[in-house]
């Protein structure tokens, strides 16, 4: 095999610009297949992006002895049951995020993608540009001295009252929405697995359960202690980014989600010293479907696989319940 070629579960709107449009650019991916269970929605999705094959059934898509991979984009509830359904099926996956509804279900998806041999990637795009690379290097590297304190925000406000995210049975919220980013940010940065020391929770009117807002405090191993808040409401439009403190210094970060667009990345130091760096404006999505490629075609790691998917699920459940709000079912 020199080219994976890729089926579609759902015609969903982040499959553009986190496939289809990277698979334009990167020589070893083909998007070959869509479905739908609308077989008019998957065949105009088809159509506009130039996708050979339609299916009204998902089943139909994974059983395909012409695909190789799968991406799923279904609504967080759905995570768990398609992708244990591709591993069986001899496919490999890779997953939108978060990997699953719980901690529980990641548990599930790992065993089985550890029994079928295939290729499991949770898409967490931010963490294989050069952007997140180059903030591990610099935090781990010692530079900052002494680790001493991380912090993540991301704030994504969304205005339709019905969007899938604020929907507890489809696995919504904040934290799932958004969190899920910030955890995984902050075990990126210290390499280091969190406890959870508190977390507070703003519910959404009419929808019990749901956190349009929530804020938590961690503690790693190393003695470092962290906090991200998220929120999926807000005057500002947009605000995201991390920062780590050391007892020589601090890094801070803006836009890590989407550096091609714009971002800052801006060490200051103890002695007075300012240095700012910029990254290649080259979009996180190319470089994640070139990292799958890699691990489909040629056996190389994946920093967001299995193990790491369970990992950040356990956190998450954590800052649920140190909330007093449910883990998602």
């Amino acid at each position: 095999m020199s080219n994976v070629r890729i089926g579609i579960l759902g015609a969903a709107a982040i499959a553009p610009a986190a496939l289809v449009k990277p698979a334009r650019d990167v020589d070893r991916a083909s998007v070959v297949a869509v479905a739908a269970r609308d077989r008019g929605r998957a065949e105009a999705f088809a159509s506009k992006w130039s996708i050979p094959a339609v299916f009204d059934d998902y089943e139909a898509l994974i059983g395909d002895p012409d695909i190789d991979a799968i991406y799923n984009p279904l609504p967080n509830s759905l995570h768990a049951d398609w992708t244990i359904r591709a591993l069986r099926a001899g496919k490999h996956v890779l997953c939108e995020k978060p990997l699953t509804s719980n901690a529980d279900q990641a548990r599930e998806v790992a065993s089985v993608a550890a029994s079928s041999g295939q290729v499991l990637m949770e898409a967490f795009h931010y963490r294989y540009h050069p952007m997140m690379h180059r903030a591990v290097e610099v935090v781990r590297s010692g530079e900052l001295g002494e680790l001493r304190h991380v912090e993540s925000w991301m704030q994504v406000p969304l205005f339709k009252r019905r969007d899938i995210r604020f929907d507890l049975a489809l696995g919504g919220g904040a934290v799932m929405d958004l969190g899920c980013y910030s955890i995984h940010q902050l075990r990126s940065i210290t390499g280091e697995e969190p406890s959870v020391v508190s977390a507070v929770a703003k519910e959404r009117s009419g929808d019990p359960g749901v956190d349009r807002w929530t804020r938590a405090q961690l503690r790693f191993p190393g003695g470092a202690t962290g906090t991200f808040t998220v929120s999926l409401y807000g005057a500002q439009a947009l605000r995201i980014g991390f920062r780590a403190t050391g007892s020589k210094g601090e890094l801070r970060v803006f836009n890590p989600a989407g550096p091609h667009l714009a971002h800052r990345f801006t060490v200051r130091l103890a002695d007075g010293t300012t240095r700012r760096e910029t990254l290649p404006k080259v979009p996180t999505y190319r470089y994640q479907l070139e990292a799958f490629c890699d691990s489909v075609l040629d056996g190389a790691p994946v920093l967001t696989g299995p193990t790491d998917s369970v990992a950040n699920m356990e956190v998450i459940d954590a800052v649920y319940t140190a909330a007093g709000l449910p883990v998602r079912p």
